[in-house]
């Protein structure tokens, strides 16, 4: 009798305890069960690909695609616009995040889970249009100095490399420190057909000397995201790039024009 008594109150015990571990697992996931947890997804205002609309909206090419992967796997999300240093640190901190654009380098390959590729560009060094450059390599350039983007992979590139950089915590202030010679060069990443120069009134005071890389951007996600939900939002991708959705979405921003800021 006693050792029947003792059978019950264990199994008692494994059940009390099998229920805590459950709700303990729900809260930390934030959603009822049997739903999927939201992934937090990052960006930074980087128009065309990532900006807000008038509605406060998140918006742009590369986010209207990331957005169509994960509504094709009926994976829940929120999208925030950050500075891209903090955009960056949330997909390595937080367990639920991913941030895009973001270039995919043999030092960043380890942190992430990637998705993608969503669009690829070119890092291009900018000078002004009356100065004179013959630059054949990026050695060629080794003794100017090189406006960056703080915390970008093209800043990071460059410093490991040992050239003379000076970064800026907004990437639209690189031209404007150019066009001052404050800096000798600009260390820019342009996707095929981007309308920055032309959108900002720089066509024909700053131009292209040298295409030193040429890259993919992806979504970059925590290491803890599920294997099987990075394996499904590839999947995706190559679906929606076979369909012809990523084109029609690439189209439909060709007459995008950039709206004066409030004053």
């Amino acid at each position: 009798m006693l050792i029947r008594q003792f059978q019950w109150t264990a199994l008692a015990a494994l059940l009390l305890f099998a229920c805590g571990a459950r709700a303990d697992v729900g809260a930390m996931a934030g959603q009822p069960e049997g739903r999927p947890a939201a992934l937090y997804i990052t960006t930074e205002a980087a128009a065309p690909s990532s900006m807000e609309d008038g509605e406060g909206r998140v918006v742009g090419i590369s986010t209207d695609k990331v957005r169509a992967a994960l509504a094709r796997v009926g994976q829940p999300y929120t999208i925030e616009l950050l500075p891209w240093k903090r955009a960056y640190a949330a997909a390595r901190e937080r367990p639920d995040a991913c941030v895009y654009s973001t270039t995919r380098t043999p030092e960043r390959e380890g942190l992430f889970k990637w998705v993608g590729p969503i669009d690829s560009a070119e890092w291009v060094l900018m000078a002004r249009a009356n100065r004179r450059f013959a630059l054949r390599t990026l050695e060629d350039a080794r003794p100017y100095r090189i406006g960056t983007y703080h915390g970008d992979a093209r800043d990071q590139y460059l410093r490991s490399r040992g050239f003379k950089v000076d970064s800026a915590h907004n990437e639209l202030t690189n031209p404007r420190k150019l066009l001052l010679g404050r800096i000798d060069l600009w260390a820019a990443a342009l996707r095929a057909g981007s309308p920055v120069l032309q959108q900002n009134n720089w066509d024909g005071r700053i131009v292209p000397v040298l295409v030193f890389n040429r890259i993919d951007v992806f979504l970059a996600c925590n290491r803890a995201v599920p294997d099987a939900l990075i394996a499904r939002l590839n999947g995706a991708f190559a679906a929606l790039e076979r369909d012809g959705t990523m084109g029609r979405i690439e189209r439909a921003y060709d007459g995008w024009t950039a709206q004066p800021a409030a004053r």
